[in-house]
């Protein structure tokens, strides 16, 4: 063998420790993201859910001030309605007790 042929199968040994050192290295921190992986995904979900509640009481809130205001805008409508029917009826009776004044 000459002198070249031991530099290309040394070459070739040390580019192969070393790709398979580099690849260990690289299986060894995937390993270790797998494995926190579903405390991640788990953290992410919780804080997702915390979300998705916390939204939907503001929207609930959001619902519920509407709905009160809607309620109190109903019931002046009512009441101006009922006011007014009461007004209109006291002008009968008046009318009426001026008839009858007026007859007797």
């Amino acid at each position: 063998m000459s002198n070249s042929d031991y530099i290309i199968k040394a070459a070739i040994k040390k580019v192969t420790e070393k790709l398979n050192e580099v690849l260990v290295e690289k299986i060894e921190e995937a390993t270790n993201i797998a494995q926190d992986a579903p405390e991640i995904f788990k953290k992410e979900f919780e804080n997702l859910k915390d979300s998705i509640i916390e939204e939907a009481e503001k929207m609930q809130n959001e619902v519920n001030t509407y709905n009160k205001s809607n309620v109190a805008t109903q019931q002046n409508s009512i009441i101006n309605r009922t006011s007014e029917k009461i007004q209109d009826i006291n002008k009968q009776i008046e009318k009426l007790n001026k008839k009858i004044n007026y007859k007797i």
